[in-house]
């Protein structure tokens, strides 16, 4: 992913809707287990295909397949994380039953590390990666954004969502940090290969006589919370979601808080490999369906980030 000119946007929008992620984030839809499996298991997978209005658009292997596996680093509330009883919730398993029921397949949710997925998924451990991905031309390219080498073939994205990068700090602590500028000479804590991880090295590369940033990555955002919370660090960063529903649950609402405003807002994307352009159209198509009659508002409201709907499904919108 590229570490981008900053481009502040205001985050007052978002953060109205920040009141209600902690009691969105604690329910499950109705039935949400068998939408995540929206083809029972003892049910052939051509019969659920053909319950499906878009069944036929699917590559003819993941039709007999009946399911669609996904690599997911599955440790980032509110997109995606383990449930109370273990299994997988959030805005994207909402989001993947109801393209699956589209499909007539499941798309079932597999575990990894963020930095691996687009390595599972040129691999073929993966149909496709959805995992709060920032969709940006170096990854559709392949290209490393530290040295700006290509490191492989890229991949292709269907956007689905938007969303910016936010500070946090520990609650009533905040060491001065307003900007990205401020966190020159500091300490801060991030998801490893994530848009956070990049936007930190940037502007620990402009510090100058300020000090750089003392950069802390971790495989999943939950670790870097817990040094934190612990006073390892003077600050965290992740997508605004993350960030929000961070702040508003741990600890009650009494461990974090927002500083300053979004950055880098930008889109998500569900990634698949290049040269797989009948599954990209599947999925562009069942999304734009899910779009049209409603089901994907409903997901979206149900985890309270209205604020990053998108109103069709995009191809490499991300730059």
């Amino acid at each position: 992913m590229t570490a981008r000119t900053i481009r502040c946007t205001p985050a007052m929008s978002r953060l109205a809707a920040v009141s209600s992620l902690a009691v969105a984030g604690a329910l499950i839809l109705t039935g949400c287990g068998d939408q995540t499996d929206s083809a029972k298991k003892d049910e052939p997978a051509a019969s659920a295909s053909a319950a499906a209005p878009l069944a036929d658009l699917l590559p003819q292997d993941i039709r007999d397949k009946g399911e669609i596996k996904v690599g997911s680093d599955i440790a980032y509330p509110p997109v995606e994380f383990k449930g109370e009883d273990g299994a997988t919730i959030g805005i994207d398993p909402d989001l993947g039953a109801a393209l699956g029921k589209q499909l007539g397949v499941k798309f079932v949710f597999e575990n990894g590390t963020f930095d691996t997925l687009l390595t599972g998924l040129r691999s073929g451990r993966y149909d496709l990666a959805m995992s709060a991905m920032t969709d940006t031309k170096n990854r559709q390219d392949g290209v490393d954004p530290e040295t700006n080498k290509k490191v492989g073939e890229g991949v292709d994205f269907v956007d689905y969502f938007t969303a910016g990068v936010s500070i946090y700090t520990k609650k009533g602590d905040d060491k001065g940090i307003a900007t990205w500028a401020d966190l020159c000479g500091k300490k801060m804590v991030v998801q490893r290969g994530t848009v956070s991880h990049d936007l930190a090295k940037a502007e620990s590369a402009k510090c100058g006589a300020k000090g750089k940033i003392s950069i802390e990555a971790f495989d999943n955002d939950l670790e870097a919370q817990t040094r934190l919370r612990a006073g390892g660090a003077d600050a965290g960063s992740s997508d605004f979601p993350v960030a929000a529903y961070a702040v508003k649950t741990s600890g009650g609402g009494k461990d974090f808080q927002l500083v300053g405003e979004q950055v880098e807002a930008a889109p998500y994307g569900i990634a698949i490999a290049k040269g797989n352009d009948q599954l990209t159209k599947a999925i562009q198509s069942a999304l734009d369906a899910i779009i049209k009659d409603g089901t994907y508002q409903k997901v979206i409201t149900k985890w309270g980030v209205d604020a990053g709907a998108v109103t069709e499904a995009k191809i490499n919108g991300g730059s």
